[in-house]
Order: C-alpha cells, then sequence, then structure tokens
C-alpha cells in the first residue's frame, strides 16, 4: 500500500529546460532517479541542442517525456511547455546542471501540502565545486531594484531553517500548478533571467507566500547555459528585465516612493559593469526594459492596482526597504 508521501510525490511532475546540457544530464537525471518514492513524472524540454543531448536521453532515460524545440526561445517558454504538457497538481523546475539528493522531490512536496497559502518552495542550493558554500537560500528584491540570492557564497550550516523568502529560485523549486495558471504561467517575454522573481512577484500580491525548504538538497554547477558569471548576453538580458519586472508589478505611486533608491541601484550597477567593460550593454539593456515596459502591447500585462491590493503593496514596501538592508548588512 502507497504512503501518504509517495502519492504526492507522484502527483508532481519534474520539468527540467535544457540547452547543450549533455555533460550534466547524465548526473542530473540519475540523481532524479536515485530519489525515494520514485517513480514521478519527469519531463525535459529541450531548446533547440545540438551537443548531443536529446540523443543522451533517449539512449539512456527513455522513460523521460521529452518536448523539443527546434531553436532557443528560453527559459520562460521551455518551462511553460512543460508545465501545460504535466497532469499533476505541483510541478518542479530543475536546473539541468544539478544533481539533487534523495530526499529532494518528498521534501519540496511535503514543504508545498504543509500550507495552502504556499505558491513555492525553494531548494537548498550549494556550489557545487563547493558543497560547504550557499548558491541559493531563496530570492530577495530590495528597494535598489536588485534581486539577490540568499546566502550567496556563504557558510550553508547558517540556513538551516525553513523560512518565508520573497520568491523561490526556478533553478530548484516546487509550484501549484493551479496558482500558476491563474497567473498566466511564467511570462515568456523574459526570455531568461528574473521570470522567477516575477511570478513570485505577482504571486505575493495575490497573497500567496513563497518558502525556503533546507531539506531539499541541489548541488548546482552554475552558468552552464550562458557559459559564465558576468557576459553580454546575461548582463542584457537581466538589466532589460530587471527595469520591465519593476515597472510590471509595481503600482505608480510605489514607483515613485521607490524612486531615490531604483536611481542610485542602477547607477551602482552601471558603474560595475562600466569597469568590467560592459557599462554600454548595461545602459542599453536598461533602455530595452524600458520600452518593453511602456510599450502598448504590455499595458495589459501590469498588475492592475486597486484598492484591494494596497495591504500588499504596504506589506512588500516594507519588505523592499528591509531587504536593502540584508543586502549590504550580515542579517
Amino acid at each position: 500500500m502507497e504512503t501518504e508521501e509517495k502519492k504526492k510525490t507522484i502527483n508532481t511532475t519534474v520539468i527540467i529546460p535544457n540547452l547543450n546540457g549533455r555533460e550534466y544530464l547524465q548526473n542530473c537525471l540519475s540523481s532524479l532517479y536515485a530519489c525515494e518514492n520514485n517513480p514521478f513524472p519527469i519531463i525535459v524540454v529541450d531548446n533547440g541542442s545540438t551537443d548531443g543531448s536529446v540523443e543522451l536521453i533517449r539512449q539512456h532515460f527513455p522513460k523521460v517525456r521529452l518536448i523539443c524545440f527546434p531553436e532557443n526561445r528560453g527559459f520562460s517558454a521551455a518551462v511553460n511547455a512543460g508545465i501545460r504538457a504535466s497532469h499533476t497538481p505541483w510541478v518542479i523546475l530543475l536546473n539541468n546542471d544539478t544533481t539533487v539528493e534523495k530526499h529532494f522531490v518528498s521534501c519540496l512536496t511535503k514543504a508545498l501540502c504543509a500550507d495552502r497559502t504556499r505558491f513555492s518552495v525553494g531548494a537548498k542550493m550549494l556550489s557545487m565545486s563547493r558543497p560547504d558554500l550557499i548558491d541559493d537560500a531563496g530570492d530577495y528584491y530590495c528597494a535598489l531594484g536588485w534581486a539577490f540570492a540568499r546566502g550567496k557564497g556563504k557558510n550553508a550550516r547558517r540556513y538551516r531553517r525553513p523560512c518565508a523568502v520573497f520568491a523561490a529560485c526556478g533553478g530548484a523549486a516546487i509550484y501549484r500548478k493551479a496558482v500558476l495558471e491563474e497567473l498566466g504561467l511564467f511570462d515568456e517575454k523574459y526570455f531568461a533571467y528574473l521570470e522567477d522573481m516575477d511570478v513570485g512577484y505577482r504571486a505575493r500580491m495575490q497573497g500567496y507566500v513563497n518558502w525556503y525548504e533546507p531539506g531539499a538538497v541541489v548541488y548546482h554547477a552554475g552558468s552552464a547555459s550562458s557559459g559564465s558569471r558576468y557576459n553580454a548576453f546575461k548582463i542584457r538580458l537581466s538589466s532589460r528585465n530587471s527595469v520591465y519586472l519593476l515597472l510590471k508589478n509595481m503600482p505608480f505611486f510605489q514607483v515613485l516612493v521607490n524612486l531615490p533608491f531604483l536611481l542610485a541601484g542602477f547607477f551602482i550597477k552601471f558603474l560595475f559593469f562600466a569597469k568590467k567593460g560592459y557599462g554600454g550593454i548595461y545602459l542599453r539593456g536598461l533602455g530595452a526594459g524600458l520600452s518593453l515596459a511602456l510599450s502598448s502591447d504590455e499595458k495589459s500585462g501590469r498588475i492592475r492596482f486597486h484598492r484591494g491590493l494596497t495591504p500588499a503593496c504596504i506589506r512588500i514596501e516594507g519588505e523592499l526597504l528591509w531587504n536593502m538592508l540584508k543586502r549590504f548588512l550580515p542579517i
């Protein structure tokens, strides 16, 4: 007779977006098959890989469902295709350059089911090369217009307690599929970067909670698709999306309240990237984000403010200011 925990696990689909990740997929998928309460559905959405990723899956993991795009359509489009193809109430998004511990799936499903207000639960992501260090323990967003990983580069032993976070990192997190569908899934105009912050922000505005579960452990290589931590592709998209994110989700009055902090935040980032030779790319990304957010076809995508959202806006504003302190102080 199946246990209740196993039933929950079977009701979860793991979705892995992939772009030329052959060198990681073998270990990633093998670690999932070694999880307790396996089997559970696994979907790999391939973004036009040319490195033999699809052939590897077909040969060594025939039970994995493959969805293949002829070209790279981005992270958001890939995971949305996987979500639409899933038939379970919960979905786990997992980066291809990861391996998971055996309790990963069961810990995430248990944490999500523990509270109906939880929209997402993020895993404890450790650096694959330095597993004593945190790669991500939940994501924060602050009044400077910055999104950042909680605990990045810090000792993993400091992050043993579950807690609420601003958003879960889409590299290793579980979501309620029904709420994702209510929110319109991941916004594909992001292509990549900050789409997980966006969907977490939208869920927060609707009164949901995003959670961190340290029992679900993942080892993450990092920058497997983009090639490095800082590169023109990532900086251009990240800067564009940072503007789109705030103008899409913040009511106009909240943008005005945070404007001094936002201008300071963008200026500091510009100086940082200018020193690395990417200042022009960063500025062009900001301009592209402003154009995207203000274009006529994007206005319908913004959160429409009404009085009922006032408590959520006030609560979130307090978090944005508090998270700004967390970014610079050892809190």
